[in-house]
């Protein structure tokens, strides 16, 4: 972002973007999201939105100190997590970054992702009208195959969470046939609903359910409500994985995701807990 005039670092939106953009403010008027935008291509809506809270720092009334949303038809540095790229056919992906000022300290932070995540499924199911299922610790899966990954990013100052940027990039219309190392992991909306995806109406939806689920977490035990809604939603507990480990993979079955975000793995009769790791859902048969 340039935080002298508040608008992305990105090249000029084409038309096509500037009346999405006008589209998405109108849609999501009366939400917690004042600033807006939807730029033709950027290298990173995450970067954008951290870099321009992270210049005005000192400066509350600044544009980077609001609550914001940026949307891109196309990411040239978008990444996943630990630096994955993804396959993003230019307009066929929704890749969208929120910014808050949450307040928390960081071992909080993963109720905000879960937060997004929840409010991504509720939104496909309100516009396309597929069940999405949550793959832990940020994924969202139809079945085997991930539609969308969310990614988060934090400025710490002080021991405390001065701002964060949570982005998702989910595939939304892709063309029928896919790369050939895809065709089995990834699938798109428009695969599923039958029909292309209005995606101003789709980041609409997920910004209108985002600022509600942000309500609701702010509500007395909005943390373990916000947990219940993501255990509901899960594609991973009950299942047998695999999870990765520096020093090899253990297996087992997945019973639980804790308060503090971590997945609960019983193996061999014990239980054990993972903070980070790459977790593979094992197909049965």
């Amino acid at each position: 972002m340039d935080s002298r005039s508040g608008t992305p670092q990105a090249r000029p939106a084409d038309e096509n973007a500037a009346a999405r953009a006008l589209a998405l403010r109108a849609a999501v008027a009366g939400t917690r999201f004042r600033q807006v935008d939807w730029v033709g291509e950027t290298g990173s809506t995450n970067r954008d939105l951290i870099e321009q809270a992270n210049a005005d720092r000192d400066e509350p009334s600044a544009a980077g100190r609001q609550a914001a949303v940026l949307v891109t038809d196309h990411q040239t540095a978008g990444r996943g997590t630990k630096g994955r790229s993804w396959f993003d056919p230019p307009g066929g992906s929704l890749l969208l970054s929120v910014r808050l000022f949450p307040r928390v300290a960081p071992a909080a932070l993963h109720r905000y992702t879960m937060a997004l995540s929840v409010a991504a499924a509720d939104a496909c199911a309100d516009v396309a009208g597929v069940d999405v299922r949550l793959k832990w610790p940020n994924d969202l899966f139809v079945g085997d195959r991930k539609l969308a990954g969310v990614l988060a990013e934090s400025s710490v100052r002080g021991g405390a969470v001065d701002a964060l940027v949570i982005g998702i990039g989910m595939n939304v219309n892709w063309p029928a046939e896919l790369p050939e190392d895809l065709g089995e992991l990834a699938v798109a909306l428009n695969h599923l609903a039958g029909h292309d995806i209005d995606r101003v109406a789709l980041a609409a939806s997920l910004v209108r359910c985002l600022d509600r689920e942000l309500r609701a977490l702010a509500a007395d035990g909005g943390e373990v409500d916000l947990l219940e809604r993501y255990r509901r939603r899960s594609a991973t507990l009950g299942r047998q994985v695999r999870v990765e480990l520096p020093d090899g993979p253990l297996f087992g079955e997945a019973v639980d995701v804790t308060d503090e975000g971590l997945l609960v793995v019983e193996i061999d009769g014990v239980r054990q807990r993972f903070a980070a790791a790459d977790v593979t859902h094992l197909r049965l048969g």
